[in-house]
């Protein structure tokens, strides 16, 4: 059928002039009236123009850095179960060295028709890394949300952990237990949760009266390991890490040295993901609220897909301190 302008305006409530501005894709229409005029076309049986068909899909992306560390594919899970009930298809996208670029999987998702992008500690988490990228997708109208790794500036919704209570938490609970030299191992400095875990660190053990050590190193076990060997020689009795992948590695290293945890040295993880329930010894960790943050960003997403802009504050959650088997008192402190 022929659409009829008028007969549009009047069942999305706007002007003929609204909708054949949404009708030839131009700029200049709110995101709510664009929805309405589009809803309406639906409404009428009139047929989409196949430019904004494109724009109609229902897949959603969903990118993540990769799959080993246990954490994302946590995410990825809850994540695309709250996207399915919403009557949308996620569509997994995952970095590695040498393999798919993020840039690359954006493209890829446009010209699959994705009606949002959703980004898991992607590249907006390092500070080194510009904007531009993410900004081009607002300006084509692709609704954004992004997990871990706030950016000011940044037209998009995010989702964070609340990196500095969780610090907070894990210092607080190895400082009860007699600790007094304690032991960061954070990731890459550039990165906003680094950044965060050390300006908590460095305030909270402060305030316990605990010496601080910090050391930066990738979220791998290979880079826990390291960071490990670092604070061992600094005598360190125990060691808060930024992710359980790093204290996986952390974990290593103690044994390397033939030191048993948690009498010789106690180890924090952050996360709580698969791997800290099923270590040797069971991991003490930070738990990041995977479910809570997965339903709050997708609630917010079909949001701004149908034209209701989420806030761009910073949705921030409350971090929980999950006591396993790899902390305990320092010998002689108690």
């Amino acid at each position: 059928m022929t659409a009829k302008l008028s007969d549009i305006a009047a069942q999305a409530g706007v002007s003929e002039a609204t909708v054949s501005r949404v009708l030839n894709d131009r700029p200049g229409v709110a995101a709510a009236k664009r929805q309405a005029v589009l809803t309406a076309l639906d409404l009428l049986g009139y047929e989409r123009p196949a430019r904004l068909r494109r724009r109609s899909g229902r897949s959603v992306g969903l990118i993540l850095p990769e799959l080993s560390n246990p954490i994302f594919p946590a995410f990825a899970q809850a994540l695309g179960s709250n996207l399915a009930r919403r009557g949308f298809t996620p569509v997994l996208g995952t970095q590695s060295d040498g393999g798919v670029h993020e840039d690359e999987y954006i493209d890829m998702l446009l010209e699959a028709g994705a009606a949002a992008i959703v980004f898991v500690c992607g590249r907006h988490a390092d500070t080194t890394h510009d904007l531009a990228r993410y900004q081009q997708l607002r300006e084509l109208g692709i609704p954004l949300a992004l997990i871990n790794g706030y950016r000011e500036g940044l037209d998009a919704a995010f989702f964070s952990v609340d990196d500095k209570a969780g610090v907070a938490l894990a210092v607080r609970h190895l400082a009860s237990m007699g600790h007094q030299r304690i032991g960061l191992a954070t990731g890459p400095v550039d990165f906003v949760s680094s950044r965060r875990k050390v300006e908590a660190f460095e305030a909270v053990t402060e305030a316990v009266g605990a010496d601080a050590r910090v050391e930066y190193a990738p979220f791998t076990e290979d880079g826990g390991s390291a960071a490990t060997r670092a604070l061992l020689a600094q005598d360190c009795t125990a060691i808060v890490c930024g992710s359980d992948v790093t204290a996986l590695g952390a974990l290593t290293q103690a044994r390397r040295d033939d030191l048993n945890v948690p009498d010789d040295l106690s180890v924090v993880g952050f996360d709580d993901s698969l791997v800290a329930r099923h270590s040797w010894p069971s991991l003490t960790t930070i738990r990041q609220p995977v479910t809570a943050m997965s339903l709050a960003l997708v609630d917010a997403l079909v949001g701004e897909i149908n034209g209701i802009p989420a806030s761009r504050t910073e949705y921030v959650f409350s971090p929980e301190l999950i006591v396993r088997e790899s902390t305990g008192p320092r010998r002689g402190g108690g």
